[in-house]
């Protein structure tokens, strides 16, 4: 039964997987059921997190209550512990939201939490991010988790973050990096076919590999940028029981 489970976390698309939460994995969660590891967004147990990933699988990765993974702990711990996201509620834009952070965001800062996103049946708001439909000044904070890589223009995108946050607000900006990563962002529109964009770019529906030049990318839009090792300030033990990578730099622009 385990085998079953890993092998079907690992070759079903993600957004069909959000759709199943709590229902089809629970059987997932009896057979890992254990006190090895902790997801700190939903506070669950177990042996140890499931395998993920359709290309090269991740050990450990995937929470089988609220299908967070790595990135997605890692974040909420910084946002706990090197942020105001939890001290009182703030005017925020998520796009392309995860399952696993909607419910705890949203009783955080009830409506002024806004999802958004140009076809997720997650997000309460459909938006092409090109053009965001929310006056300049508006956000406190933007949460833009692995979806830069998907969009036809970056810049155009993050100019857009920095209009519309307010002056001392902030954006997490994470992306993707596959190794070798290059010194520079490599993008080619012209490359349509999903099997060469996947190996060119690691995934089907990625359009640009991001290189070393990112946070220039994100200073070209105004904002700030701090780089943040922050999951480096964790042990191997701690790492492994929250399920993270300790190699991951957390990307904030700050509108100043």
């Amino acid at each position: 039964m385990k085998k079953i489970i890993s092998m079907l976390v690992r070759i079903v698309p993600r957004k069909y997987l959000q759709r199943f939460s709590g229902v089809g994995l629970g059987v997932a969660g009896l057979l890992y059921f254990g006190k090895n590891v902790e997801c700190p967004i939903c506070r669950h147990r177990y042996k140890k997190f499931l395998p993920y990933g359709r290309i090269n699988s991740r050990e450990n990765a995937l929470c089988p209550h609220c299908l967070s993974l790595e990135r997605h702990r890692l974040l909420w711990l910084y946002l706990k512990e090197k942020t105001n996201f939890f001290s009182g509620q703030l005017h925020v834009l998520h796009v392309a939201p995860e399952h696993c952070f909607m419910k705890p965001f949203e009783k955080q800062h009830r409506e002024n939490y806004v999802t958004a996103d140009i076809e997720s049946p997650l997000a309460r708001v459909k938006v092409d991010i090109h053009q965001i439909p929310f006056p300049e000044n508006y956000f406190d904070a933007i949460l833009c988790n692995h979806v830069l890589e998907h969009v036809r223009d970056d810049i155009q995108v993050m100019n857009e973050f920095y209009r519309v946050l307010k002056p001392g607000g902030w954006a997490i900006l994470q992306v993707p990096f596959f190794n070798p990563v290059p010194d520079e962002t490599f993008e080619d529109n012209a490359i349509t076919d999903a099997r060469q964009r996947e190996k060119i770019f690691g995934q089907e529906d990625h359009v640009r590999k991001y290189g070393k030049d990112y946070p220039q990318r994100i200073r070209q839009s105004g904002l700030q940028v701090m780089e943040d090792p922050f999951s480096s300030g964790f042990s191997e033990e701690k790492a492994f029981y929250f399920g993270i990578v300790r190699q991951e730099t957390i990307y904030r622009g700050v509108k100043t």
